[in-house]
């Protein structure tokens, strides 16, 4: 239970009432919060990131509309500068605060990025289970 609580978001209150003299295991501070292999992207990426077309209203769109393809991967807000470094390893995206929720996304939609990085890096280094399968379709089915 000791770990359970530890977790982003602890114990439930009926764990609480059954548990009440649970303390959390400390978590240690990670420091070097910076990307330095890409297939750890790759693995976060298969946990945590999502590949979707993204459909928003839009004015200067003729239809009212405009359809993008976005990638994300979303953190505990902790992880700010790791998820932050993201933005220079990839050279691409932005971060972005989840409202109501301790939480931080990284974001790529402009399309020159994801054709030039994101799909060129999911290419040469292959997500593995279903994240994958996500992956071929949000690639357009682009050689891999």
């Amino acid at each position: 239970m000791a770990i359970r609580a530890s977790l982003n978001l602890g114990l439930t209150s009926s764990l609480k009432e059954h548990f009440p003299n649970i303390t959390p295991v400390s978590r240690p501070e990670v420091k070097d919060q910076k990307i330095s292999d890409p297939n750890w992207l790759v693995g976060g990426a298969g946990g945590a990131g999502c590949f979707f077309v993204d459909i928003i209203k839009s004015k200067t769109h003729k239809i009212g509309y405009q359809i993008r393809l976005k990638f994300q991967i979303t953190q505990h807000s902790r992880d700010y500068q790791l998820i932050n470094s993201l933005v220079k390893y990839l050279g691409c995206g932005i971060l972005r605060e989840v409202a109501g929720r301790p939480a931080v996304d990284f974001v790529v939609t402009k399309f020159s990025d994801i054709d030039s990085k994101i799909i060129p890096l999911f290419t040469k280094y292959p997500l593995k289970g279903n994240k994958r399968l996500d992956f071929e379709e949000f690639s357009f089915g682009k050689e891999l």
